[in-house]
């Protein structure tokens, strides 16, 4: 197994991060923003531990790509290398759950960029449209694996009866009954937990906002990387190999005997603000990442890559090191915060006072935690 040969060799003076020969050879992911070239993961991944093979079927093809919503995430511009030793952590921990096929849990508080790693990894590792799972209290297991529209099955069956002047008989099925397939909709989830030649990305954001028991209901399709489709199950006599709509856009996969089973373990990205505890079996089976305060360096990264290497040189310093002092003020701010800011200060309405443009700027540094004036509760 060897590494792309155009892969960047150079690391900064300041940086903690070794050398590439002193990196093992499972080091895949780099965290730089070059994405794979002449190769693909699968030619580079080694295979799974024994007890995390998984042999799914019929296998899918390649996933589409979503270019579009990668740079709204990222940015247009191509990063210019900068590793720091937290970048260097953080790729140690994917590829750590890239061998190992385990979820990779990322804590840390709100707006420290937790979500766009699954972003980094699907660019930089060529692995197509990321799959989101936003979580809320009234998210269930199911709804992230599929969804029944049962009511629209019985709608369509009634309709098709009285099309066919029989809608009082009951003993007589419509001439072009519906099938149970049209009405099964495939969640990130369950679309992750395909058998796909590769890894699909899934991001499982904000976790601890779930119900108490969705950690441990995930503790089974984790660690089976399958689930069963009931509606399905039933009916596989008749309908052995049912065709179904999946997460991605015009998607579809077929399902036998009404059981899912992976066969490349989905790279697994979710997010907590430490806003709650997990179940120790539940964190047994994940790899734990916490998300640190973006440096000074991180910041002017990120403002490159949305606003190229020139602004972030030309407004980088003094708007960073301001925002740095409100977000210690003010017990955090989130990274968009910072990049809104950027924005209006590069806007270039000259007829806005350079006093007044700053004024308007740190407007939108407002604190998180819902005390900022107008928002308290009286």
């Amino acid at each position: 197994m060897t590494l792309p040969d155009d892969a960047p060799k150079q690391q900064p003076a300041n940086s903690s991060a070794p050398p590439d020969g002193a990196r093992p050879r499972w080091w895949i992911y780099r965290g730089t923003g070059e994405p794979l070239r002449d190769t693909t993961l699968g030619e580079l991944l080694p295979p799974p531990p024994p007890w995390r093979v998984f042999h799914g079927e019929p296998v899918l093809g390649a996933p589409p790509d979503d270019e579009a919503e990668t740079v709204r995430r990222l940015g247009t511009h191509q990063p210019a290398g900068y590793t720091s030793a937290f970048a260097h952590r953080e790729a140690e921990m994917v590829n750590a759950a890239l061998m190992l096929r385990r979820p990779l849990l990322v804590s840390g508080r709100p707006g420290t960029g937790k979500s766009s790693l699954a972003y980094r990894i699907s660019r930089e590792l060529r692995l197509g449209r990321v799959l989101r799972w936003h979580i809320t209290s009234r998210t269930t297991l199911q709804r992230g694996l599929y969804e029944y529209d049962a009511i629209g099955r019985v709608q369509d069956t009634a309709a098709l009866r009285a099309a066919a002047g029989d809608s009082v008989s009951e003993d007589k099925a419509p001439t072009t009954p519906p099938g149970v397939g049209d009405y099964i909709q495939i969640g990130p989830l369950g679309t992750a937990l395909l058998p796909h030649s590769e890894p699909r990305v899934l991001l499982i954001d904000e976790l601890d906002k779930s119900d108490l028991d969705l950690a441990n209901d995930l503790l089974s399709v984790f660690e089976e990387g399958s689930y069963t489709i009931p509606e399905l199950r039933r009916a596989r006599r008749r309908h052995p190999l049912v065709r179904v709509t999946t997460d991605d856009p015009d998607g579809e996969a077929e399902i036998s005997g009404g059981i899912v089973n992976c066969r490349a373990f989905p790279v697994v990205i979710m997010t907590s603000n430490s806003e709650r505890e997990f179940p120790p079996a539940f964190l047994r089976r994940c790899l734990l990442l916490h998300m640190p305060e973006p440096s000074e360096d991180d910041l002017v990264g990120m403002m490159a890559a949305h606003f190229g290497e020139d602004m972030a040189e030309e407004w980088g310093g003094p708007l960073i090191a301001r925002f740095l002092e409100r977000s210690r003020g003010l017990g955090g701010l989130a990274i968009d915060q910072l990049l809104n800011s950027v924005y209006l200060a590069t806007s270039g309405r000259s007829e806005v006072e350079d006093g007044d443009l700053r004024s308007l700027v740190e407007s939108v540094w407002h604190r998180l935690d819902g005390t900022s004036p107008g928002l308290r509760q009286e």
